[in-house]
């Protein structure tokens, strides 16, 4: 076998069997063990730990839940209300002064997080002349079906006029289709 200098480096490669000392190579770092909680226990080492005993060290917000199976702490959406099945009916039935704009979402949904940002926006914007909710598809699965959601994020738009028919999008779509809509389809 062949043994080829560097022109880069301006130095060969070492030859094979050669080590570096042992010395030059490793350092010693003391790390401090936690303080025992109680008289008597023994220090528990780093490599003991396993990962239950793992906590989040800051929490922005002391209102965040844990979204269970993402290892995430977030914090809860403060204006689109998260509804049910059964309250959804209820608002589209209902009597209603203003449109109702209803996102079918799901958690895992890449999308459905980014118009998740823009319907909140627009809860904002349209504070009092418009009502928005969400639905989570996994956990009204059948509804979403019998809503015939095949695709996320879907948004429904109800008008107060319940002649009207309802108007549906697939898909994210522009914040600026979402306010053409609200203004002059309902």
């Amino acid at each position: 076998m062949a043994s080829f200098p560097l022109a880069s480096a301006g130095r060969s490669l070492p030859p094979q069997g050669f080590h570096h000392p042992a010395a030059a190579t490793t350092r010693t770092v003391s790390i401090p063990s936690p303080p025992a909680s109680s008289k008597g226990a023994a220090p528990r080492s780093l490599s003991a730990r396993s990962h239950r005993d793992r906590r989040p060290t800051v929490r922005r917000n002391a209102a965040e839940a844990y979204v269970p199976g993402s290892g995430k702490y977030i914090a809860p959406d403060y204006l689109v209300r998260k509804v049910s099945a059964r309250e959804l009916e209820e608002l589209v039935r209902g009597q209603r002064r203003v449109p109702l704009v209803v996102d079918f979402y799901a958690t895992w949904c890449g999308p459905c997080v980014l118009m998740a940002q823009d319907v909140e926006t627009l809860a904002v914007e349209y504070e009092d002349t418009a009502l928005f909710v969400k639905v989570d598809t996994d956990e009204e699965y059948e509804f979403a079906r019998d809503m015939q959601v095949r695709g996320l994020p879907t948004l429904y738009f109800f008008s107060p006029d319940q002649g009207k028919d309802a108007i549906r999008t697939e898909g994210l779509i522009p914040i600026e289709m979402v306010r053409n809509i609200i203004d002059n389809e309902l």
